[in-house]
């Protein structure tokens, strides 16, 4: 059976390396699974999901030119209830944003919308702002003064 990309696959894992794992396919093929393929998750180490032997499902995801085969397993997992997930996070995320946006959006226009419950933070985040701007100014002239000096212009020495 001739591999095509977006079909799913069966192998055995015969190697892993730092970047994912290798996998043998009918026809004495081999696909690699790159790391970010693996899982939906974050995975520090391969070898923490995989071993030498299992036997996965993949998805061939693409077929090089010189005849690498790029497999994802994430992608030949089922995904109906993750795209559900996704959708309403989706949603959720847009809803938070505009609401977000609508508060932000009263504050920066200079006049007191009345809707300060959080004041105590943006007292806090204002100092904090205040604090960063001082400190920042005077980090800034201190590298001019200590640049110009060096370059001989403006205040520099004059022998």
């Amino acid at each position: 059976m001739a591999i095509e990309v977006g079909a799913k696959v069966s192998g055995k894992v015969s190697g892993i390396t730092n970047f994912g794992a290798f996998v043998d396919l009918d026809d004495n093929q081999t696909g690699l699974v790159h790391i970010s393929q693996i899982s939906d998750k974050y995975i520090k180490d391969v070898h923490d999901v995989l071993a030498v032997g299992d036997e996965v499902t993949a998805k061939v995801t693409r077929i090089g030119d010189d005849g690498k085969i790029a497999l994802s397993i994430k992608a030949a997992a089922p995904r109906e209830h993750q795209d559900h997930h996704e959708n309403n996070h989706h949603r959720d995320f847009h809803h938070e944003r505009n609401n977000n946006f609508r508060g932000h959006n009263d504050n920066f226009r200079g006049g007191f919308s009345g809707r300060h419950h959080n004041s105590h933070q943006h007292e806090d985040f204002n100092d904090m702002l205040a604090g960063y701007l001082k400190e920042s100014e005077s980090r800034l002239s201190t590298l001019k003064r200590q640049t110009d000096g060096k370059r001989g212009g403006r205040g520099g020495r004059r022998s």
